[in-house]
Order: structure tokens, then C-alpha cells, then sequence
């Protein structure tokens, strides 16, 4: 009877252990559910700001020159399609100035050098899923003789991210 036993014990033993290590090679792997999204990004800056335009030349007979500067650029990255970027100053110009602006893009099509007024206009169209970085900015001041002579003063001019 003693080695009845000693068998149904061993058997029970050879058993619990194949159950034990069963459950020790289920922890050899484990799996979890993960959840993702990208969402709209359109994300717009400028580097810099533009130095003063002063006006203060003119060859006789003309117009005063124009004053340009292109030391700013601004930066985007966009996932979306369709996109353009519109300008938009904060209050008009005085009667006889005129602020215009010139935007380069290396992946979008360029209005060239656009007249700039408290509406917004469009800069920069056609963009699609980019992200492009030092795309210069060209600021050009011109006045007519009519303009006068103006006082120092500010504008902002605001780049915007639209659909287009």
C-alpha cells in the first residue's frame, strides 16, 4: 500500500507541477490594447521684426523711394491639406502709404508682393502636409508725395493658417 500511495502522490505531484509551469510560461508574453490619434496641427511663426522703414529719398520728378527689408522669415507645419496662409494688418495704412509684403515658400504657391490692409489676404496658398522653417519675409514701404510727412508709427501684421 505504501507504494500505492507513493505513486498516487508522485502522480499528483507530476500533475500540480505541470499546471504550475503552465501557468509560468502564460507569463512569457502579454498584450495590451493601445489607443492613438493625431489630430489637426497648423502651427505658424516669424523670427525677427522687420527694422524701421524710413522713407526719406526721392530722384526729382518721382515718387519717394520705396524702403524694403527681408531680415524676418517665419516657420510652419501643417498635417492638413488645402491650406494657406493669409496677412492681415491691425488698422488701415495712412492715405498715401502703402505696406506690402513678399512671402517665400519652398512647398506652396506665392501671391508675389501683396498690398497689406485690415483685411485679411491671402500670402502663401496650396500647402499641404508641411513643415518647412526660414521662409523669408520682405516688408516694402512705399508713400506718394501726397502721404505727406508722417510721423513714426507701428503696425502688426498677422500670418494666419486657414483652409483654403
Amino acid at each position: 500500500m505504501n507504494a500505492n500511495r507513493t505513486m498516487k502522490l508522485s502522480t499528483l505531484a507530476a500533475a500540480v507541477g505541470l499546471v504550475v509551469s503552465g501557468g509560468v510560461l502564460a507569463a512569457d508574453s502579454a498584450e495590451q490594447t493601445v489607443t492613438y490619434q493625431v489630430t489637426a496641427i497648423n502651427e505658424i511663426s516669424v523670427t525677427g521684426n522687420p527694422g524701421a522703414l524710413v522713407i526719406d529719398s526721392a530722384t526729382a520728378g518721382s515718387q519717394p523711394d520705396a524702403e524694403t527689408d527681408a531680415t524676418s522669415s517665419y516657420a510652419i507645419t501643417t498635417n492638413g491639406t488645402g491650406k494657406k496662409i493669409t496677412a492681415a494688418l491691425d488698422t488701415a495704412m495712412p492715405a498715401g502709404l502703402t505696406l506690402s509684403l513678399t512671402a517665400a515658400s519652398a512647398s506652396g504657391t506665392t501671391g508675389g508682393k501683396l498690398t497689406l490692409s485690415d483685411s485679411a489676404a491671402d500670402v502663401v496658398t496650396g500647402l499641404t502636409q508641411v513643415a518647412e522653417a526660414a521662409q523669408s519675409l520682405t516688408y516694402e514701404l512705399a508713400a506718394t508725395v501726397s502721404a505727406g510727412v508722417v510721423a513714426s508709427a507701428t503696425k502688426t501684421v498677422t500670418l494666419t493658417i486657414v483652409d483654403g
